[in-house]
């Protein structure tokens, strides 16, 4: 088997903390929920790019709190609903753009004016 230690909570120091949520974990999340839901929009350009400097952040403060901080699960959704999000911006950039270009040109005959040769 294997060597693994497990630890009840008769078993741990009263002087330890309690694990505690990291609110950037957790903010980090909600703006990249919400650079998803206005990606489309090109709204989400800004909550993204928010999202992903907080997760970073809230990655650093998980691996400095040692073990006593909570939210890795909620970091990893959070960069990829931002990149999804930024993804979405993207296209839908992409698409507004071949959309007016194909917009401005006409097809069919061109109606030149009389004086035109």
């Amino acid at each position: 088997m294997g060597d693994a230690v497990f630890v009840s909570g008769a078993d741990r120091d009263p002087a330890d903390p309690e694990p505690v949520a990291d609110s950037k974990a957790t903010a980090a999340f909600g703006l990249g929920l919400l650079a998803a839901v206005t990606g489309p929009a090109v709204g989400g350009i800004v909550p993204a790019t928010i999202a992903l400097a907080l997760a970073r952040q809230a990655r650093e403060e998980l691996r400095t709190g040692e073990g006593w901080r909570t939210g890795a699960g909620r970091v990893r959704w959070a960069e990829r609903l931002a990149w999804l999000g930024l993804a979405l911006a993207g296209l839908s950039l992409v698409a507004l753009t071949v959309w007016l270009f194909l917009r401005g040109v006409h097809f069919g005959t061109q109606d030149f004016p009389p004086t035109v040769n």
